[in-house]
């Protein structure tokens, strides 16, 4: 299951930004931003079919993940900074779930900007070649340790989709997509217990629509 935090006021962590809003209380995104870029909550809930309401959102990649074997960290974490290393310009990761806590049904959306599409390109590489290179790995929080199994779907020199895929998690998984859009590395997470393959891909592709370059 999906661990969320509770969507009352707005909280920002230090060292993260991570913002937290309520429905009726979520600000509007400005045009030409990257959280313009992203699809909205009620975009996400018709695209997965139920209704999204709590939503989070960073401003900056979170550490990486800790996991067995390290060499995991990429699959892992794909929105961590295992992946997003420093050079970012712009970082935007948000999600909306169905329920503030424990959720069955979440999506999440990532965009990083960077200088130009060399730059990109390379995190680019470095996301496919982590993913592509695990099977699977335990990942450790502060409460108990999941095995997670990877694997991936199809793969161009500027799209990526794989699943993840919780062991003994009652077929809980994480469907993503990943695309290099000019100087830009997006990403989408559809995670429920179900096949959210589809619905991955069709706000990936939305989203590297509104994406410049």
């Amino acid at each position: 299951m999906w661990l969320g935090a509770a969507a009352v006021g707005v909280v920002v962590a230090v060292g993260v930004g991570w913002l937290v809003w309520p429905e009726s209380g979520r600000p509007k995104p400005v045009p030409g931003t990257v959280q313009a870029n992203v699809l909205s909550q009620e975009e996400v809930s018709k695209v997965v079919g139920t209704t999204l309401t709590a939503e989070t959102g960073i401003s900056e990649p979170p550490p990486a993940l800790i996991v067995d074997p390290t060499t995991c960290e990429v699959a892992a974490g794909p929105a961590t900074q295992s992946v997003y290393a420093a050079g970012w310009t712009v970082f935007w990761s948000v999600t909306a779930q169905d329920m503030d806590d424990v959720a069955d049904h979440a999506v999440t959306q990532v965009l990083g900007v960077y200088p130009d599409r060399e730059k990109a390109g390379a995190v680019f590489r470095t996301l496919a070649e982590g993913v592509g290179k695990c099977k699977w790995a335990m990942r450790s929080d502060d409460e108990d340790s999941t095995k997670w199994n990877y694997k991936v779907g199809t793969e161009t020199s500027d799209a990526l989709s794989w699943t993840a895929t919780q062991d003994a998690g009652e077929g809980w998984a994480c469907y993503r997509e990943a695309r290099l859009k000019g100087n830009t590395v997006l990403q989408v997470a559809v995670c429920q217990a179900g096949d959210g393959q589809a619905s991955a891909a069709k706000i990936a592709d939305q989203v590297a629509g509104r994406v410049g370059g």
